[in-house]
């Protein structure tokens, strides 16, 4: 912990003090602090090295399986320009076409899901926050259905769905802010209030759309986006989306403090300092940015932004600027086994993402709350 003559370090919204410490040296609490840093590393080292471990296993496995040696040895040919063989040939067009950009994927959405939900439900000060909360998810799909049953953009071929899904998630998010927003500012519930209705009301548009124009193109489109799919990526839709979830993570690391803050209260928040009301406005701008990026690619998958800020804050505390160096590792490496689950476990078929993430984070969710000791934000 600091000295005393140094600025106040940020208020968690767990402010109960452990018996026995209250007293501790300053000495004491400084090693402590040190040790609590020193765990915190560990933790992202190990993480990081499990995500890669798992990257390498699930671009393996598949209906053709791979060993990770050999796996390992195509991945790094294709990366140096290696020659590879031409009995390899197959192979090596499966492992480094295929599924490597997929399970890439797979971790970017789910490290930028982890994190978005950590930002979403400090923003709003609720714990059933996620990053489909404020009608984002239900924009892209009205997006996605209206290009599909119009044939707009088809200037842009293959894309045209994944574009017409990132407009209409930006165009979603454009009225959730311009009718959240008023001269008082905007409170949280007025604005996970009117997340929630315009989402209800994009649902209702998509479905007057499908009947209208009723066609199985049009169905199976409806289907991709409400329950999520790697399964049309190729390397020329990673960029983007690397792009986007990066430059997310990167500045909401910024906003630890301010979120730490948010998460108390708008009266407590500006009593320290902070406006709510602007880095609400700015949060808001960037959650939307980096959420319809992944929904235009992934369509909307569940129960990963709510349930992994939850897992992530009982195991290192409540303080966001620790919680956000850990979730995206941890909500990529439960993608990625999600994804490979749900392309094996059926296999030839392929199960929708949002079923397994939601067989998953059901029980989990509802184990976490029923936990006396569990409470948002703390322990």
């Amino acid at each position: 912990m600091r000295p005393s003559a140094s600025p106040a370090p940020p208020v968690s919204s767990d402010c109960r003090i452990p018996d026995g410490k209250a007293n501790q040296a300053p000495g004491a609490r400084g090693s402590e602090s040190s040790a609590s840093r020193m765990r915190l590393t560990t933790t992202c080292f190990v993480l990081l090295a499990l995500l890669l471990v798992s990257v390498v296993v699930a671009i393996g496995l598949g209906t053709a399986v791979v060993t990770p040696g050999d796996t390992a040895w195509y991945l790094w040919a294709a990366l140096t320009g290696g020659k590879i063989g031409a009995s390899e040939a197959t192979t090596y067009q499966i492992v480094w076409e295929i599924r490597t950009p997929r399970v890439l994927l797979a971790a970017l959405v789910g490290a930028g899901l982890s994190t978005v939900g950590v930002a979403v439900q400090a923003m709003v000060r609720n714990a059933l926050a996620d990053p489909y909360v404020l009608g984002v998810s239900s924009g892209a799909s009205v997006g996605a259905v209206g290009v599909t049953v119009t044939g707009g953009l088809a200037v842009l071929g293959v894309y045209a769905v994944s574009a017409g899904a990132f407009l209409g998630a930006l165009a979603a998010s454009a009225m959730v802010y311009a009718a959240a927003a008023s001269r008082a500012g905007m409170s949280p519930l007025r604005l996970i209030l009117t997340g929630v209705a315009m989402a209800l009301g994009f649902q209702a548009v998509m479905s007057v759309i499908i009947y209208l124009v009723p066609n199985s193109e049009a169905t199976s489109t409806v289907l991709y986006w409400t329950m999520g799919s790697f399964g049309a990526v190729t390397w020329a839709a990673l960029p983007a989306v690397a792009a986007a979830v990066l430059l997310g993570l990167v500045v909401l690391r910024r906003y630890g403090r301010a979120l730490d803050v948010m998460a108390l209260g708008d009266e407590t928040a500006a009593s320290l300092g902070v406006d709510p009301d602007r880095h609400r406005k700015q949060l808001l701008v960037l959650i939307s940015l980096v959420t319809g990026a992944m929904v235009a690619v992934s369509g909307a998958i569940s129960f990963v932004g709510l349930v992994m800020p939850h897992l992530v804050r009982m195991v290192v505390g409540s303080t966001h600027a620790r919680v956000l160096a850990v979730s995206p590792l941890v909500g990529a490496v439960f993608m990625v086994w999600t994804d490979l689950v749900a392309r094996t476990l059926v296999a030839p078929r392929e199960l929708p993402l949002g079923v397994i993430t939601a067989l998953v984070g059901v029980p989990v969710f509802v184990t976490l709350m029923r936990r006396k000791a569990y409470m948002f934000g703390g322990r």
